[in-house]
């Protein structure tokens, strides 16, 4: 999600906000790094928690509650917010990740790590953005390509996929931009 963010970020000239960082280093330090738009910002992250676990572990750990009610969208830019893990991710004993992308009214982009069960995972999580009526742009492939899995993710989704991000052996600014002018050919 970070790689696809720091894409995104690059694509669009959009500011990064990671809402809940659990550990170290930081999601907002690695896409900083990755990013070669002079004009990107990021958004300082309304939770930084030191252990590296599930938000409502890693808040219990460090002695904090996360709540709900204390997200705001940090401005008024075209910004990528990027999740704490996937949609049922706790943040504490009642909410999760996608609680938090509707409170903000996020239009979400799903990642989908092609490997054994990422179909059903993938559905399952479209699923359930759908019944909660999540606004959802498309998908993107990471990893490995499996031609069967994003052929039959992607009829089932009625989405689109937005991009296909091969298995790199090393992430620089310079793959960001080459996958960020790819992203932008299916962009609508």
């Amino acid at each position: 999600k970070t790689i696809v963010s720091a894409i995104l970020c690059e694509a669009l000239n959009a500011s990064y906000w990671k809402p809940v960082q659990a550990g170290l280093p930081r999601d907002t330090d690695t896409v900083a790094g990755l990013v070669a738009n002079k004009s990107f910002k990021s958004f300082p992250e309304k939770y930084l928690l030191r252990t590296p676990a599930s938000p409502h572990a890693a808040a219990k750990i460090d002695g904090v509650k996360i709540n709900l009610s204390d997200f705001k969208a940090p401005g008024r830019e075209l910004t990528v917010i990027e999740g704490a893990g996937g949609c049922m991710v706790p943040l504490n004993d009642d909410e999760f990740v996608i609680d938090l992308a509707k409170q903000l009214d996020c239009e979400i982009i799903l990642v989908s790590n092609l490997y054994l069960g990422s179909i059903n995972h993938t559905l399952l999580s479209l699923h359930l953005l759908k019944s909660k009526n999540i606004k959802t742009k498309g998908i993107v492939f990471n990893g490995v390509s499996n031609p069967e899995s994003e052929r039959i993710i992607l009829h089932h989704a009625g989405l689109p996929c937005l991009l296909r991000i091969a298995q790199e052996p090393l992430i620089t600014s310079e793959r960001i931009s080459h996958y960020a002018k790819e992203l932008l050919k299916n962009w609508k």
